[in-house]
């Protein structure tokens, strides 16, 4: 694989960390059966209180209510979906499962608008939400994935989430977004006073903080560098702001071997996240009980624990060249054929790091235009695009092979 300068030198820097660098208290504990939610937030001005660590329906599918079960009975109180997530398998498992618990619970779901989409097509897509979570109401509706400001300039979106709050369908308007422009559209939303709730792919690996304090003079390519310029802004305007992607792929299974002292690979990414103070909580997808004690082991900490550090840093290291950072725009237009490059390799990202076929697949079908002009392409254009060391050239045609089979 080939390796820039810059991604090298940085894979040497982390190397030499100390655990000096973050704020960090006693050593973690792992994490028993029983474990339960240790702190509610305040999403911003809807003065919703929310589980910190918070129930992530992307992989969610039909049957699974057990798990859904589990979580409230372990505190977990927002539950957070998508109208696309398993074919709208999710909402309805969210849905049955919380049958009769609706006054304990906040749900959460989103939708894809296009540009020019209207509001009656809006409209449509949350009530068949709605009937799916059979609910009369959702705590919070997102546009989903938002890439462009143009799906926010939208006049219908705003009609339509005004008539939506009106009839009580809807209490709060949110938008999610992790892609290239996600700066861009995050100030505009923020600007234009049009958002309730913010639903943002932040982890240790996108805030160049994490790298700056411990590289000191070095000239490395930041992650995201206006990533907290933007979050502090939400929370200036008292936006709420929930995490995702906090697990920088989420390839769990190669830090097993190295995690001590009761602190797991995840823990340490949460603690991470709220150690910033840039975010009210974070959703994570789960899917067992496992799981779910697991998560919520990093439930009620502020500040990093003292065996953290070591796993992030090796974790950096070791995923530094393969990981996509989302929202990262070195490749934005390295493809003359219009190709999303950094949308592709997210749907990539959830075939090979979660190991969820359904959902890249899904997720994939979605994207305006995908990797076909890849096949035939003699890879040049985007042959070194990224600055981080990926080699873009080699990923995108096995991907648009993988998931249009």
């Amino acid at each position: 694989m080939r390796i820039s300068r810059r991604e090298l030198l940085h894979r040497g820097a982390l190397a030499g960390l100390g655990l000096s660098m973050l704020p960090r208290r006693a050593a973690a504990q792992p994490a028993g059966r029983g474990t339960r939610v240790g702190r509610y937030a305040t999403l911003g001005r809807t003065g919703l209180r929310v589980s910190d660590i918070s129930f992530g329906g992307s992989r969610l599918g039909a049957g699974e209510g057990d798990v859904v079960r589990h979580a409230l009975d372990r505190g977990i109180n927002y539950f957070d979906t998508a109208d696309s997530y398993r074919g709208g398998d999710s909402e309805t498992t969210i849905g049955n499962a919380l049958r009769g618990q609706r006054d304990r619970v906040y749900l959460a779901s989103k939708t894809y608008t296009s540009a020019s989409e209207r509001r009656d097509s809006m409209m449509r897509s949350l009530e068949a939400s709605l009937r799916r979570l059979r609910t009369d109401y959702v705590d919070v509706y997102f546009n989903h994935a938002v890439n462009e400001v143009e799906r926010l300039r939208n006049p219908e979106w705003h009609e339509f989430t005004a008539r939506a709050k009106q009839q009580g369908k809807i209490r709060f308007v949110g938008v999610s977004g992790h892609a290239g422009r996600l700066i861009e559209c995050l100030d505009y939303a923020l600007d234009t006073d049009g958002v309730d709730v913010i639903l943002v792919a932040y982890n240790f690996g996108q805030d160049p903080a994490f790298y700056q304090q411990f590289t000191r003079s070095f000239d490395f390519i930041a992650r995201q560098p206006d990533l907290p310029r933007v979050l502090q802004k939400a929370k200036a305007k008292n936006v709420g702001v929930i995490a995702m992607k906090t697990l920088m792929g989420a390839r769990l299974n190669d830090m097993r071997p190295f995690e001590r002292g009761g602190a797991t690979f995840a823990q340490a990414a949460f603690r991470w996240v709220f150690s910033t103070r840039s975010a009210d909580a974070l959703i994570i997808s789960m899917t067992s009980r496992q799981e779910i004690e697991e998560y919520l082991g990093a439930s009620g900490w502020q500040s990093a624990a003292a065996d953290d550090l070591p796993l992030l840093r090796r974790y950096a290291r070791m995923q530094g060249a393969s990981y996509c950072r989302h929202g990262c725009q070195d490749c934005l237009s390295a493809c003359p054929y219009g190709v999303p490059i950094g949308e592709v390799l997210r749907t990539r990202m959830y075939a090979v790091d979660y190991g969820d076929l359904a959902l890249a697949r899904s997720e994939y079908a979605r994207l305006p235009a995908g990797a076909a002009a890849c096949l035939s392409c003699t890879a040049q254009p985007c042959r070194g695009a990224c600055d981080h060391g990926l080699p873009i050239e080699r990923l995108l045609a096995p991907t648009h092979r993988i998931l249009t089979s």
